[in-house]
């Protein structure tokens, strides 16, 4: 067999068991590599150089060593999903690093991380002063978490004793050009309805890009021609008008009519739809 031919063969046999070994692993092994997975990745990768190139080592000798690794490192996770001290062992534990707006030297020093790399990491966390910040750790992983003080953090609408119901993620409705089923049937839509949005819009389906609706039935579109603004979806703002005219209507009628019955009950009515209004305003105007 030519020696070409044998690295072709060589190399798509070791992509395979390499595409096994890491379906096997898990995606952890991409998105977030502990110490042991990256020097795992990095011998995987060597090893399959090894069995593609080295044509005189009998190659089932590198496939054997890739599939030992894999067995190891799967093991190794499975020992992590079930003992913490086995999770601290391989892993290690966090670090605190800011404790009540005290930086902690000792752990810095446990971490060598000076003085410059925290500020730089709380920067990259809109931190730019050490005194804003209540709480830092270092995770195992190496990424820095913090929590800035009470005084510096933003304003939800929980700090302002408002409930906001619960947003269900946004639909992907159309994807390069094409109309996807399954999720305008989830958000409780249909094709017809799709169709008049897009009239609204001025604009085709074949002319999307992509298309979007959220919670509240918002279709949101980006088109192929980037020229083209398609105007934004206003419904929620013309709702938000709407309820403020029937309220003002209501507190007219109150003020207009003669009989006290009729009166009482627009004043009543009115007062209500403004407590509503108040209610559901921060949704409307988000």
């Amino acid at each position: 067999m030519p020696d070409w031919l044998e690295v072709v063969l060589r190399t798509l046999v070791s992509v395979a068991i390499l595409f096994i070994i890491t379906k096997m692993l898990g995606k952890r092994q991409v998105s977030q590599l502990s110490l042991f997975e990256y020097i795992t990745g990095i011998t995987l990768g060597s090893l399959v150089a090894y069995i593609s190139l080295d044509v005189e080592s009998d190659w089932y000798l590198g496939i054997i060593a890739i599939t030992v690794w894999g067995l190891v490192s799967l093991g190794i996770e499975f020992a992590q999903i079930k003992s913490k001290k086995a999770r601290d062992i391989i892993d290690s534990t966090a670090t605190v690093l800011i404790k009540n707006g005290k930086i902690m030297e000792d752990n810095l020093k446990k971490e060598r991380l000076t003085t410059d790399e925290l500020l730089e990491q709380l920067r990259r966390k809109n931190a730019f002063n050490f005194a804003d910040v209540e709480f830092a750790i270092m995770e195992p992983n190496g990424d820095i978490n913090i929590l800035l003080t009470r005084d510096n953090q933003p304003l939800t609408p929980k700090h302002l004793g408002i409930k906001v119901a619960p947003e269900r993620e946004p639909q992907a409705v159309i994807m390069d050009g094409k109309l996807m089923v399954e999720p305008l049937a989830t958000q409780g839509f249909n094709r017809q309805w799709l169709d008049t949005e897009l009239e609204k819009l001025g604009v085709t389906m074949e002319n999307v890009f992509l298309g979007q609706v959220d919670s509240y039935g918002q279709l949101y579109v980006d088109l192929y021609d980037d020229k083209i603004k398609v105007p934004q979806p206003q419904q929620k703002a013309a709702l938000l008008a709407t309820l403020k005219k029937c309220e003002a209507d209501l507190e007219m009628y109150s003020l207009s009519t003669k009989a006290k019955q009729a009166k009482k009950m627009y004043g009543e009515c009115s007062s209500d739809l403004m407590k509503v209004i108040d209610e559901i305003k921060p949704i409307l105007i988000s």
